[in-house]
């Protein structure tokens, strides 16, 4: 990925790049057209300026003082007769003194017509290269002469029945705004390299908060888990919040693990233990009937030996049994917290859970219970089906290990305000209602000791619910037995 950095300071110093040079580009244009108005005016202005020093009753000598001042340095003005033809030129008119005389004057030049269009008075640069162009009308026009393009403006003096014209050469006016342009400019390039550095400058130092949080994060232990207090920016706290709320997730997520590793091996560290005590048991009770029965031994004419053999045996048994079924339901938990968790999908619960009920049904059977569906014959709920499956194994299989032989286990589905429910109500003990709000933590198991289980059974529940959206709900029955419902919501 690209430094940021880097990315900025490129991208500032061209945008003022770009906004010099557009800058440069408008300031030329607007130069150009306001030079264009204000020129305009002066020539307008100039002309009315000379038709009003000309009178009526000027000669020729009048015309040849004014030549002179139009004289400039190796650039003559002419006078004309009516003929058209030139009339002799001063053999001193080429000394004026250089001082009277500036280089931009070069780019302007008058003119004097009579009433017919035949020159009287042409002055530099209009008669150099034939005469030129006569006006035709008031008002300004451009003219090609010389191989450059005059901006000029014409007026008709009526007392003295002359035309005149006044011309700027376009050199003047582009020669004035690219002056102005350039010296608006070149300050602004001359100083571009100090702006560059001061956004460099900037740019490091409005990124030192960032460096300053990298810095704190990468000298932390790997078990040090608190919260990052650190004043950032506000542009940075999202980030911060963010970073704290996965450390929270983190933190939480690892106490559950160390948790989870030493809750299991509590569990597990039980019931291995009585399986070796009743192992023990068992054969301390054989060799205490071989010692009291020498004779019968083979017989196993003893009445007390084989009885206690068997009881120690089917502890063994329970215990090796709940030892399974703790690694089973470790295992889910297991597979359920690293799992990702897939999108929804709608299905049926009724299916589900008549064929969850048809295989655990040789369960109930072996214990003489009744296991029954009733309510809807078909229940759409938003859930994702591997998980359904097996939240509602958990729920049947533990409503039917805490109700004694004989009860039974109903599960209905219906509604409630809309929502899909199903409900698992058994005739079993129930649950001491301080311990309603405990009984879904891992590893709690009710007071009631004669079953076996793990305590996991109603925890794996509550963690499926979770997933699912849906609420799980413990309350107990009258007169006895507990009743489990799991809520989801409308399914759209």
């Amino acid at each position: 990925m690209k430094s940021i950095r880097r990315y900025l300071t490129r991208t500032l110093l061209g945008v003022v790049v770009v906004g010099a040079t557009l800058s440069a580009l408008s300031a030329w244009f607007i130069t150009d057209h306001e030079m264009d108005e204000i020129f305009d005016a002066q020539l307008a202005q100039m002309a009315r300026v000379v038709a009003g020093m000309l009178g009526g009753d000027m000669d020729t000598r009048d015309y040849q003082d004014l030549l002179e001042h139009l004289n400039q340095p190796g650039h003559l003005a002419r006078l004309y007769d009516r003929q058209g033809r030139q009339r002799p030129v001063s053999p001193q008119a080429d000394q004026a003194p250089p001082r009277r005389f500036m280089h931009e004057e070069r780019l302007l030049s008058m003119g004097f017509w009579r009433a017919d269009g035949s020159p009287l008075l042409l002055s530099a640069y209009w008669n150099e290269e034939g005469l030129f162009p006569a006006p035709r009308e008031v008002g300004y026009r451009w003219v090609s002469y010389d191989g450059a393009q005059w901006r000029v403006f014409s007026f008709n003096d009526r007392d003295s029945d002359i035309w005149i014209s006044i011309g700027l050469r376009e050199d003047f006016q582009e020669e004035l705004a690219r002056k102005i342009v350039y010296g608006n400019t070149l300050p602004y390039l001359l100083i571009l390299p100090v702006i560059g550095l001061a956004i460099w400058w900037i740019i490091r130092r409005g990124l030192k908060p960032i460096d300053a949080l990298t810095r704190q994060v990468a000298r932390r232990h790997h078990q040090d888990l608190t919260v990052i207090d650190h004043a950032t920016p506000r542009e940075l706290e999202g980030l911060l919040e963010a970073i704290n709320a996965f450390i929270d997730r983190l933190r939480l997520a690892l106490d559950r693990e160390r948790r989870f590793t030493a809750d299991a091996a509590h569990e597990l560290r039980t019931p291995l233990a009585g399986v070796r005590i009743h192992l023990d048991n068992a054969h301390a009770d054989e060799e205490a009937a071989r010692t009291l029965h020498p004779a019968h031994t083979d017989q196993k004419t003893s009445a007390g030996s084989p009885t206690l053999q068997l009881s120690s045996l089917n502890k063994a048994r329970c215990g090796i049994e709940r030892l399974q079924r703790v690694v089973d339901q470790l295992l889910t938990l297991a597979r359920l917290e690293r799992a990702p968790q897939r999108p929804p999908e709608i299905i049926d619960l009724y299916p589900i859970a008549a064929q969850l009920s048809s295989e655990l049904w040789p369960l109930a059977n072996e214990r003489g219970q009744q296991l029954a569906i009733d309510g809807l014959d078909t229940l759409p709920v938003r859930a994702d089906p591997t998980e359904l499956g097996v939240l509602l194994r958990n729920l049947i299989d533990n409503a039917l290990r805490y109700t004694p032989e004989g009860g039974s286990v109903v599960l209905r589905l219906e509604h409630q305000n809309r929502q899909p429910v199903i409900r698992v109500m058994d005739d079993g003990p129930g649950i001491a209602p301080e311990a309603l709000e405990k009984v879904t933590e891992r590893f709690h198991r009710a007071n009631d000791q004669r079953t076996s289980g793990s305590g996991l059974g109603l925890s794996i529940v509550k963690e499926l619910a979770q997933r699912q959206h849906a609420r799980l709900q413990l309350a107990n029955r009258k007169p006895h037995g507990l009743e489990v419902s799991v809520i989801w919501p409308v399914p759209e």
